[in-house]
Formats: C-alpha cells, sequence, structure tokens
C-alpha cells in the first residue's frame, strides 16, 4: 500500500555517477510530507538507500516499482521532516557569551 503521491520521476540515468546522489538528495528534501519521486537509474541504487537511512533515518519509504535488467525504479517517499539540530546554539545571553566578558 503506498500513502505518498508521487511529484516527480528523476532520471538520473544521463548524468555523471558523482552527481546522482546528490541530486536525489536535492530532490527529497524538497518533498512535503506524503509526497514521493520516483527514482529511475541504470542499476540497483540500494546503496542510496543507507545513505538515506543516515541522512534521515525514519524520515522516508523506499519501494521498488521496477528491478532492471535495463532501469531500476524506486519510489522514495517522505514521512516526517526532521527538525534541524540546535544543539550547541547561543541562546542569545544567558552564557555570557553575548557580554563579551574576558576572564
Amino acid at each position: 500500500m503506498t500513502l505518498n503521491s508521487i511529484s516527480s520521476i528523476l532520471d538520473v540515468r544521463e548524468l555523471p555517477p558523482g552527481d546522482r546522489h546528490r541530486r536525489v538528495f536535492q530532490a527529497f528534501d524538497g518533498l512535503a510530507v506524503g509526497d514521493a519521486i520516483e527514482l529511475v537509474n541504470d542499476h540497483d541504487p540500494h546503496p542510496l538507500y543507507y545513505q538515506l537511512q543516515a541522512r534521515a533515518p525514519g524520515s522516508f519509504t523506499w519501494r521498488y516499482r521496477e528491478m532492471g535488467p535495463s532501469a531500476w525504479r524506486v519510489e522514495i517517499g517522505r514521512t516526517q521532516v526532521d527538525e534541524p539540530a540546535t544543539a550547541g546554539a547561543c541562546c542569545g545571553g544567558g552564557c555570557g557569551g553575548a557580554r563579551g566578558e574576558t576572564a
């Protein structure tokens, strides 16, 4: 069962191999929750699954729509948007950093 709506098809077969994952990440980052891209590649893009898992754990779905031999099609859906990390951000004065104090 698919809950995602395909918002675009991203065919990376004609791109240089070094640009492919960057383009997929850009497309994924632009997805709204519930939307998906259909990735078209000339080989099984399964290593990309592990990279997405490291970048956005639990935030995507991965479903093969076609598995070769000349094309692989994978639906990559957005299930949630991660909040940006705020650890280490200055609170704006309470830590003394904004006062310019010296030791």
